[in-house]
């Protein structure tokens, strides 16, 4: 959802005094307080209220809004059609025939919806009453959720969620600091600091935080969660001091304060207009390969039913041509029938014909198939392989609609960190200068001195070396945001390392430097803590360094590194920058840069995720050019991100290299089984990730989605700039498919067995951007897309790195559209992930250590990355087995029991006199053969699971929709008609050969002896109902 969908400018500023002219802002007046006269116009504005609305329903709207929904079915708005007519014309079924199966579908699905809307709307008014603490006239008042104006001034407390999007004013903590996590919004469960407006940091009490005079201009609500631009006029002594804020100072609806006892905060978006609920993305309804299929069908058996009844209506005015016929000696006809024109006739007859047939199309179907898929989604919920112990979770099943797909599957398309791998990083080792150190074992909490570095003892380095080595480890220590915890449990991660004291644990929003940090620690620096922006190291000679942070150069995922500025006690400045190998070695113009690159990319091969660190001195000078470039981007209101990274970009220069370090994450158990099974079953297996090339490339041997035989294609920017990209594609092309018309002239099936090499392709980020990237000249650009597409068509994996959250759901969407129209499947753990699940025809996502973003967009959610192997290879298998015999069994029942009615109108001179007994018509579908099927379709299990496991290859047996093809559909139509003039020409001849068939069938129609066509009907239906279910 962009902003445009809701662009409403609530405030237009006028372009005064070389004020940019920025429409879409808002003012927001703290406290409700009018600015001082003079400063400028107070124009209050009217915001919507902090009510959060996530049902679909109200209670006056739930009638009509459900039925319009229920009545774009296309065959609930026909049944209501035939249920019309016979309503109208004078038909030969009643019509309750029509009317009550329909009444029940459509009540049926109403009370599901229903009940589903309403826990919405309780989960809403319990969030929309919950108690929040408000400061008026400088006393805290409680007020509930919903009541809380934009411009109000609340107080958190610790462990307490914020009630709607607030700007930190202060908090309990001296530095105006407060941290919070931020699991419920993009899944991260580590904490992260945000920062109270300086000028207010100080205020610390409800009347000292009511005297605050001062007005925030800040742009218009937008659903980006780390974006936010704003500035803060503070009036002192009437003269306003502007103060810029960023989402750093920004707290979001949903997260949660820990670690600070409460804070103070001014709300400036509430309701549907804070960043969560612009979040909420609209899931657009996923619909499955199977129910395609059956509309379809639907529409070739409403083609059969119109040729039957046309059939009838030509055959009944051919048949009534003789008059004796027409109007025969016990029925003659009324004046005004006589009268009417015979094209009325006709038409009415004919409608007539089709009310009588319509059994045909099966109503009840799309309810029993709702029901299977409902109840059959226990199945899933229920599987105990599929629970986690580690985490007490089990599979979660978001939309049943999808149980079939899973076993449909083509492409399947996984994240790395966290999906593939643990999320778990340790400290493997760093490189300083070309020494290699490895952190040493822990005994008894001492660390075992003297084995600190592996090259030390043989190249016993000289004082310098020394230096740049303390430099290194100093400026690992400071250049991070971490946080130092001295309790025992934090948030259900444990971690720390004991000192005989207090154990203290360290707290990030990124794995990475904690690990880096408890590495540093091993390796004799630890850093203690970050008191009034002083950060406490404490050295190998047990002294305590205390350095002055100027300031952070945050971290983001196109700079790909993160800065700090700090000042030592002697006075001296010092930029650490540490980063991808990528952004810091064009940055750097010292330092020994060929070890430290061979070390980095052995490591990289190795499969571990290396950093690199830099350093530069400033001079007084220096820094104060720097400061007034950062001061100048950041009050910016228009496009400060961009100046922000414009401002990095020149600060971070003419670094000087210290050294790289190495982390593990480990790979996730039995995520190679789970892959290699997954290419057995005939299924493309393809990697996105963000990570750098050769650290995603290593994960991918680990998990055997490469193998040691795999050619390895490379498509990224390195070979661009060697190649044109048109070239480059042809000549991947060129030698994917010299290889493919190789294989072809051998037994077509030598190729699954492995004896030709398979390719593996690798693209980066910014390939893919240029091959997607609609070009100038028509003549080649769309073609890049095709060869793309060729290419990877024939690479047995397909790994892309350096991805973007949004480049992923490109790539899944540029498959999903390709011709053969593939199955997709995505599968990720965190909000990066989120486009891909929601893209992707069947998303699932993973409980992982990224929170639960992922897990709630998700149409499944698993613990583990292999449980994935169960899912599609056995769930899969038996929900689309299951789902395909019960649409075929249930047009095949209708055939069956239509047929012989339309066999009985050639014996009955075509009068439309129904076969069976009204209560039959009804019952029919709804309970005679309904319930056995359904049954049957909730428990068959036509091969045993451990089969199912054991041998992934059965999987292809059921690849591409194949029992839901035409032939198959075709045999079970004519089977239908097959056993129905078997039925009912049986049952004639029966019937035939008695004595009193001549008393029976003579009588009239109304007198209804005991041996007329009912009796015939019934045992007809008797005959049919039996046969059907046992089928």
């Amino acid at each position: 959802m962009t902003l445009s969908t809701q662009k409403v400018t609530y405030s237009v500023m006028q372009p005064c005094a070389g004020e940019e002219n920025w429409v879409d802002s808002r003012t927001v007046y703290i406290g409700h307080k009018e600015p001082p006269p003079g400063a400028e116009a107070y124009i209050p504005q009217r915001y919507p209220d902090n009510r959060i609305v996530s049902s679909k329903y109200t209670f006056w709207n739930f009638v009509p809004k459900n039925l319009f929904e229920q009545f774009r079915r296309v065959a609930n708005f026909y049944f209501l059609i035939i249920f019309l007519v016979q309503l109208i014309i004078d038909t030969p079924t009643s019509p309750i025939t029509s009317g009550l199966p329909l009444f029940f579908v459509i009540t049926v699905t109403a009370i599901k919806q229903g009940y589903e809307d309403w826990l919405r709307h309780k989960a809403d008014n319990a969030v929309n009453h919950c108690p929040v603490h408000v400061v008026q006239h400088g006393k805290v008042v409680r007020k509930q959720s919903r009541k809380l104006r934009v411009g109000d001034v609340v107080l958190v407390k610790e462990n307490e969620t914020f009630p709607c999007d607030l700007i930190l004013l202060s908090s309990s903590r001296d530095d105006g600091t407060c941290y919070v996590t931020t699991a419920s919004l993009d899944g991260e469960s580590s904490h992260k600091t945000y920062y109270a407006v300086q000028d207010t940091k100080a205020y610390n009490t409800e009347v000292e935080v009511d005297s605050i005079h001062a007005t925030i201009e800040c742009e218009q609500p937008q659903p980006d969660l780390y974006k936010f631009v704003g500035r803060i006029n503070i009036y002192m002594n009437n003269e306003p001091v502007a103060r810029p804020l960023g989402s750093e100072n920004l707290l979001l609806r949903g997260a949660t304060l820990k670690n600070t006892e409460y804070i103070y905060a001014v709300s400036i978006y509430t309701g549907m207009e804070t960043k969560m609920a612009l979040n909420y993305q609209a899931k657009s309804q996923k619909r499955s390969a199977v129910e395609k299929s059956m509309n379809a069908y639907l529409v070739v058996y409403l083609c059969i039913l119109i040729s039957k009844a046309f059939i009838n209506t030509v055959l009944k005015y051919v048949w009534q041509a003789d008059p004796n016929r027409d109007e025969p000696w016990y029925n003659h006809r009324t004046e005004p029938e006589r009268q009417r024109h015979i094209v009325i006739r006709a038409f009415t007859d004919f409608l007539a014909f089709m009310v009588l047939f319509n059994y045909i199309i099966p109503v009840s179907m799309y309810v029993t198939v709702e029901m299977q898929k409902f109840l059959g989604s226990y199945f899933i919920m229920w599987d105990d392989e599929m629970f986690d112990e580690e985490l007490g979770e089990r599979a979660v099943v978001n939309t049943s609609d999808l149980n079939e797909e899973l076993g449909q599957v083509e492409y399947v398309f996984t994240d790395k960190t966290g999906t593939l791998t643990e999320n778990n990083m340790e400290f493997i080792e760093c490189c300083v200068d070309g020494h290699v150190y490895v952190p040493d074992v822990i005994c008894n909490g001492q660390v075992l001195r003297g084995a600190t570095s592996m090259d030390m003892i043989d190249s016993s380095p000289g004082p310098g070396a020394r230096d740049s080595e303390e430099l290194f480890f100093r400026a690992l220590c400071l250049c991070h945001t971490v946080q130092v915890k001295e309790e025992e449990t934090v948030d259900g991660i444990k971690q720390g390392i004991h000192q005989g004291k207090a154990t203290s644990f360290y707290i990030s929003s990124s794995p990475d430097e904690v690990a880096l940090v408890e590495g540093m620690k091993r390796l004799g620096f630890t850093y203690l803590r970050n008191k009034d922006s002083h950060m406490e190291i404490l050295n190998r000679e047990d002294k305590i360094e205390r350095f002055e942070l100027l300031e952070v150069l945050t971290f983001d995922s196109v700079r790909r590194r993160m800065s700090v500025i700090v000042r030592a006690s002697n006075g001296e400045l010092y930029l650490f920058c540490k980063g991808a190998d990528s952004s810091i070695f064009p940055r750097v113009i010292s330092g020994k840069v060929d070890q430290v690159k061979a070390r980095v990319e052995h490591n990289a091969v190795e499969g571990l995720r290396t950093l690199c660190v830099a350093y530069r001195r400033l001079s007084p000078d220096q820094y104060q050019e720097v400061c007034h470039l950062l001061s100048g981007a950041k009050l910016a209101l228009q496009d400060r991100d961009k100046r922000l990274a414009e401002a990095y970009d020149l600060i971070e220069t003419d670094l000087v290299l210290l050294g790289a370090t190495a982390v593990e994450d480990r790979l996730q158990e039995k995520a190679a089984d789970t892959i290699e099974s997954l290419h057995k079953a005939g299924i493309k297996v393809w990697v996105l990730t963000g990570d750098k090339m050769e650290t995603a490339a290593a994960t991918c041997y680990a998990s055997k989605l490469f193998r040691r035989s795999t050619q390895i294609l490379e498509l990224t920017t390195k070979r661009t700039e060697e190649q044109s990209l048109h070239d480059a594609l042809f000549d991947l092309s060129r030698t994917v498919l010299r290889q493919q018309h190789g294989a072809m002239t051998r037994d077509t099936f030598s190729s699954l067995s492995g004896d030709c090499t398979d390719y593996g392709l690798i693209i980066d980020g910014a390939t893919l951007s240029a091959v997607l990237k609609p070009g100038q000249e028509e003549s080649n650009s769309g073609n890049y897309k095709e060869i793309f597409l060729e290419i990877c068509r024939n690479c047995s994996a397909v790994l892309c790195c350096r991805m973007a959250p949004l480049q992923k759901a490109q790539i899944v969407k540029l498959i999903k559209a390709s011709k053969e129209h593939p199955i997709t499947l995505a599968i990720g753990d965190g909000a990066n992930d989120v486009s891909m699940i929601l893209e992707a025809h069947v998303g699932i996502g993973i409980m992982g250590k990224e929170g639960r973003q992922a897990a709630r967009n998700s149409d499944y959610a698993i613990p583990k990355f292999k449980h994935l192997k169960k899912m599609l290879l056995v769930h899969g298998h038996y929900y689309y087995i299951r789902i395909s015999e019960l649409v075929q069994y249930f047009f095949y029942k209708n055939v069956c029991f239509i047929f012989p009615q339309f066999l009985y109108q050639f014996f009955c001179g075509f009068s439309q006199q129904p076969l069976y007994d009204t209560a039959y018509l009804t019952l029919y579908n709804i309970s005679f053969t309904s319930l056995p099927i359904l049954l049957y379709s909730l428990i068959e299990q036509h091969i045993n699971m451990d089969i199912l496991k054991k041998d992934p290859s059965l999987y292809r047996d059921i690849a591409k929709n194949c029992l839901l093809r035409w032939p198959i559909f075709i045999y079970w139509t004519c089977l239908g008609v097959y056993d129905a003039m078997v039925m009912f020409f049986g049952t004639y001849f029966l019937f035939d050969n008695t004595t009193f068939t001549s008393n029976g069938q003579l009588m009239t129609i109304n007198t209804q002896m005991m041996f007329g066509n009912w009796t015939f009907g019934t045992l007809v239906f008797t005959v049919l109902v039996f046969t059907v279910t046992f089928k």
